[in-house]
């Protein structure tokens, strides 16, 4: 990889299957994956049974995504994205005081629910300002990796 884009990817593992004939190889890329920009190069999809469709946060991620670009008409995410950041704000505030309800009285089930009324909406934040998982997961990983807690202690003194 990086001869055309000119990126590079460190390699993180290899692991082999059971008949070590096939490999899984995971990276830390270094710019887009692919000479067309793109994250990966598999974006082409060829085939997809209708009744093994998965949900993923990715998928959720590029749905909303397309929704931004296109506005299709009836969507609720299109809704979002047409009354602007004032409006995604406002449900990100609600979401999150439903969850901190549910939580409080010790629902299982309304806080599942509402956290993932919170996880979309936040997704809509995101879409609307730029911000990729990508972006999210770097910034988890630096936090792994420096366990100590800056922000904490700076609120504590």
């Amino acid at each position: 990889k990086g001869e055309t884009s000119g990126n590079v990817q460190h390699i993180v593992s290899i692991t082999a299957d059971c008949d070590r004939d096939a490999l899984t190889v995971e990276v830390v890329k270094e710019g887009p994956a692919c000479h067309l920009g793109t994250e990966s190069c598999f974006s082409d999809l060829v085939y997809l049974n209708p009744a093994y469709q998965s949900f993923s946060v990715d998928g959720l991620m590029e749905m909303l995504e397309g929704r931004k670009k296109e506005k299709p008409e009836g969507s609720y995410t299109t809704y979002l994205f047409e009354k602007g950041l004032d409006k995604i704000l406002k449900k990100v505030g609600e979401e999150c005081t439903e969850v901190i309800i549910a939580a409080k009285a010790e629902d299982r089930a309304e806080t599942i629910y509402e956290i993932a009324d919170l996880t979309y909406h936040v997704m809509v934040l995101m879409t609307e300002q730029g911000i990729s998982l990508a972006d999210i997961r770097k910034e988890l990983a630096k936090r792994h990796i420096i366990d100590h807690k800056v922000k904490q202690e700076k609120m504590t003194k």
